[in-house]
Protein backbone atom coordinates (compact mmCIF):
# COMPACT_ATOMS: atom_id res chain seq x y z
CA UNK A 1 0.00 0.00 0.00
CA UNK A 2 1.66 2.86 -0.94
CA UNK A 3 1.63 6.20 1.68
CA UNK A 4 1.02 9.53 0.29
CA UNK A 5 2.25 12.40 2.85
CA UNK A 6 -0.40 15.47 2.12
CA UNK A 7 1.34 17.72 4.37
CA UNK A 8 3.23 20.83 2.70
CA UNK A 9 6.76 20.75 2.17
CA UNK A 10 7.31 23.44 3.93
CA UNK A 11 5.33 22.80 7.38
CA UNK A 12 7.71 19.84 7.38
CA UNK A 13 11.23 21.84 7.20
CA UNK A 14 9.57 24.88 9.50
CA UNK A 15 8.97 22.16 11.94
CA UNK A 16 12.38 20.18 11.50
CA UNK A 17 13.65 23.84 11.73
CA UNK A 18 12.02 24.36 15.24
CA UNK A 19 13.36 20.52 16.74
CA UNK A 20 16.82 22.42 15.46
CA UNK A 21 16.22 25.46 17.35
CA UNK A 22 14.88 23.92 20.67
CA UNK A 23 17.94 21.60 20.74
CA UNK A 24 20.32 24.24 20.34
CA UNK A 25 18.44 26.61 23.06
CA UNK A 26 18.65 23.55 25.03
CA UNK A 27 21.95 22.92 24.53
CA UNK A 28 23.01 26.48 25.04
CA UNK A 29 21.13 26.78 28.01
CA UNK A 30 23.09 23.45 29.44
CA UNK A 31 26.53 25.14 28.32
CA UNK A 32 25.31 28.26 29.94
CA UNK A 33 24.48 26.84 33.31
CA UNK A 34 27.72 24.50 33.51
CA UNK A 35 29.54 27.54 32.91
CA UNK A 36 27.86 29.52 35.82
CA UNK A 37 28.55 26.36 37.97
CA UNK A 38 32.13 26.25 36.73
CA UNK A 39 32.45 30.23 37.44
CA UNK A 40 30.43 29.63 40.80
CA UNK A 41 33.02 26.85 41.76
CA UNK A 42 36.20 28.99 40.35
CA UNK A 43 34.91 32.02 42.81
CA UNK A 44 33.94 30.10 45.30
CA UNK A 45 37.29 28.32 45.45
CA UNK A 46 39.04 31.66 45.75
CA UNK A 47 37.27 33.08 48.35
CA UNK A 48 37.53 30.08 50.61
CA UNK A 49 41.57 30.12 49.41
CA UNK A 50 41.24 33.92 50.34
CA UNK A 51 39.50 33.30 53.78
CA UNK A 52 42.40 30.79 54.73
CA UNK A 53 45.20 32.98 53.71
CA UNK A 54 43.23 35.94 55.84
CA UNK A 55 42.58 33.52 58.91
CA UNK A 56 46.63 32.44 58.66
CA UNK A 57 47.31 35.76 58.97
CA UNK A 58 45.05 36.68 61.40
CA UNK A 59 46.47 33.83 63.68
CA UNK A 60 50.14 35.29 62.74
CA UNK A 61 48.95 38.70 64.02
CA UNK A 62 47.55 37.41 67.37
CA UNK A 63 50.94 35.47 67.48
CA UNK A 64 52.87 38.96 66.32
CA UNK A 65 51.12 40.98 69.69
CA UNK A 66 51.77 38.41 71.66
CA UNK A 67 55.45 38.18 71.04
CA UNK A 68 55.21 42.29 70.90
CA UNK A 69 53.85 42.00 74.57
CA UNK A 70 56.51 39.55 75.36
CA UNK A 71 59.36 42.11 74.10
CA UNK A 72 57.57 44.97 75.75
CA UNK A 73 57.57 43.28 79.33
CA UNK A 74 61.15 42.14 78.78
CA UNK A 75 61.88 45.38 78.14
CA UNK A 76 60.57 46.82 81.20
CA UNK A 77 62.42 43.90 83.18
CA UNK A 78 65.34 45.33 81.65
CA UNK A 79 64.83 48.33 82.53
CA UNK A 80 63.96 47.53 86.46
CA UNK A 81 67.03 45.89 86.14
CA UNK A 82 69.22 48.66 85.30
CA UNK A 83 67.56 50.87 87.53
CA UNK A 84 68.34 48.64 90.21
CA UNK A 85 72.19 48.28 88.85
CA UNK A 86 72.72 52.05 88.47
CA UNK A 87 71.33 52.33 92.16
CA UNK A 88 73.70 49.45 93.86
CA UNK A 89 76.48 51.40 91.61
CA UNK A 90 75.44 54.60 93.40
CA UNK A 91 75.70 52.98 96.57
CA UNK A 92 79.04 51.62 95.67
CA UNK A 93 80.15 54.51 94.84
CA UNK A 94 78.94 56.87 97.51
CA UNK A 95 78.92 54.37 100.25
CA UNK A 96 82.05 56.38 101.70
CA UNK A 97 80.78 60.02 100.82
CA UNK A 98 79.13 59.92 104.21
CA UNK A 99 82.56 59.47 106.36
CA UNK A 100 84.26 61.75 103.79
CA UNK A 101 80.96 64.31 104.51
CA UNK A 102 81.16 64.24 108.55
CA UNK A 103 85.22 64.54 108.14
CA UNK A 104 85.41 67.63 106.48
CA UNK A 105 82.51 68.66 108.05
CA UNK A 106 84.62 68.47 111.39
CA UNK A 107 87.73 69.60 109.96
CA UNK A 108 85.96 72.77 108.46
CA UNK A 109 84.16 73.78 111.75
CA UNK A 110 85.45 76.34 113.98
CA UNK A 111 86.17 76.13 117.98
CA UNK A 112 83.39 77.74 119.59
CA UNK A 113 80.33 76.06 117.53
CA UNK A 114 78.81 72.92 116.75
CA UNK A 115 76.39 71.27 114.80
CA UNK A 116 73.06 70.30 116.17
CA UNK A 117 71.90 68.55 112.71
CA UNK A 118 73.04 67.85 109.36
CA UNK A 119 70.48 66.69 106.57
CA UNK A 120 71.29 65.69 102.79
CA UNK A 121 69.02 65.89 100.00
CA UNK A 122 70.07 65.10 96.85
CA UNK A 123 73.73 66.98 96.95
CA UNK A 124 72.57 69.87 99.24
CA UNK A 125 73.41 69.70 102.34
CA UNK A 126 71.62 71.85 105.33
CA UNK A 127 73.53 72.52 108.55
CA UNK A 128 72.05 73.83 111.30
CA UNK A 129 73.98 74.44 114.34
CA UNK A 130 74.82 76.72 117.56
CA UNK A 131 77.63 79.70 117.76
CA UNK A 132 79.19 81.62 120.47
CA UNK A 133 79.12 84.74 118.29
CA UNK A 134 78.39 85.56 114.86
CA UNK A 135 82.16 85.36 113.67
CA UNK A 136 82.56 82.37 114.15
CA UNK A 137 79.25 81.48 111.63
CA UNK A 138 81.09 83.73 109.05
CA UNK A 139 84.68 81.25 109.61
CA UNK A 140 82.46 78.68 108.93
CA UNK A 141 80.99 80.07 105.77
CA UNK A 142 84.48 80.86 104.50
CA UNK A 143 85.76 77.40 105.39
CA UNK A 144 83.11 75.98 103.25
CA UNK A 145 83.11 78.01 100.48
CA UNK A 146 87.17 76.94 100.15
CA UNK A 147 86.71 73.32 100.96
CA UNK A 148 87.37 70.59 98.07
CA UNK A 149 84.30 68.78 98.77
CA UNK A 150 81.83 71.59 99.62
CA UNK A 151 80.80 74.35 97.16
CA UNK A 152 78.66 77.75 97.64
CA UNK A 153 77.57 77.84 101.32
CA UNK A 154 74.71 80.22 102.06
CA UNK A 155 73.86 81.21 105.41
CA UNK A 156 69.71 80.92 105.65
CA UNK A 157 69.23 82.35 108.88
CA UNK A 158 70.65 83.07 112.36
CA UNK A 159 69.34 84.87 115.60
CA UNK A 160 70.17 84.97 118.94
CA UNK A 161 69.08 83.15 122.35
CA UNK A 162 70.20 82.90 125.75
CA UNK A 163 70.54 79.09 127.46
CA UNK A 164 71.21 78.85 130.66
CA UNK A 165 72.28 82.21 130.91
CA UNK A 166 74.66 82.03 128.20
CA UNK A 167 74.23 84.19 124.60
CA UNK A 168 74.19 81.60 121.75
CA UNK A 169 73.51 82.06 118.40
CA UNK A 170 71.15 79.62 116.27
CA UNK A 171 72.03 79.42 112.98
CA UNK A 172 71.09 77.84 109.57
CA UNK A 173 72.95 77.18 106.35
CA UNK A 174 73.21 75.13 102.64
CA UNK A 175 76.00 73.96 101.45
CA UNK A 176 75.85 72.14 97.65
CA UNK A 177 78.48 69.72 97.29
CA UNK A 178 80.79 70.46 94.22
CA UNK A 179 80.20 68.59 91.04
CA UNK A 180 83.40 66.87 90.46
CA UNK A 181 82.72 64.20 93.76
CA UNK A 182 80.10 61.36 92.89
CA UNK A 183 76.48 62.46 94.28
CA UNK A 184 73.08 60.34 94.12
CA UNK A 185 70.77 62.52 92.71
CA UNK A 186 68.44 59.34 91.91
CA UNK A 187 67.02 59.58 95.78
CA UNK A 188 66.68 61.71 98.51
CA UNK A 189 69.01 61.09 101.00
CA UNK A 190 68.56 62.41 104.34
CA UNK A 191 71.17 61.84 106.69
CA UNK A 192 71.40 63.59 110.63
CA UNK A 193 74.11 64.17 112.77
CA UNK A 194 73.28 65.36 116.63
CA UNK A 195 76.10 67.43 118.28
CA UNK A 196 78.52 67.01 115.80
CA UNK A 197 81.73 68.94 117.02
CA UNK A 198 80.01 69.81 120.45
CA UNK A 199 83.08 71.62 122.79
Amino acid sequence: MIRVNLLPHRQIRREARQREFGLMALFSAVAAIALVFLFYTYISGKVESQLERNQRLETAIANLDKEIAEIKDLKNQINAMLERKQVVENLQTNRSEAVVLFDELSRQLPEGMYFKSIKQQGSVITLEGVADTNARVATLVRNLASSQWMESPSLIEIKAVTVNAQKQNLFTMKVSLKKNHPDSDSASVSATSKNVGQP
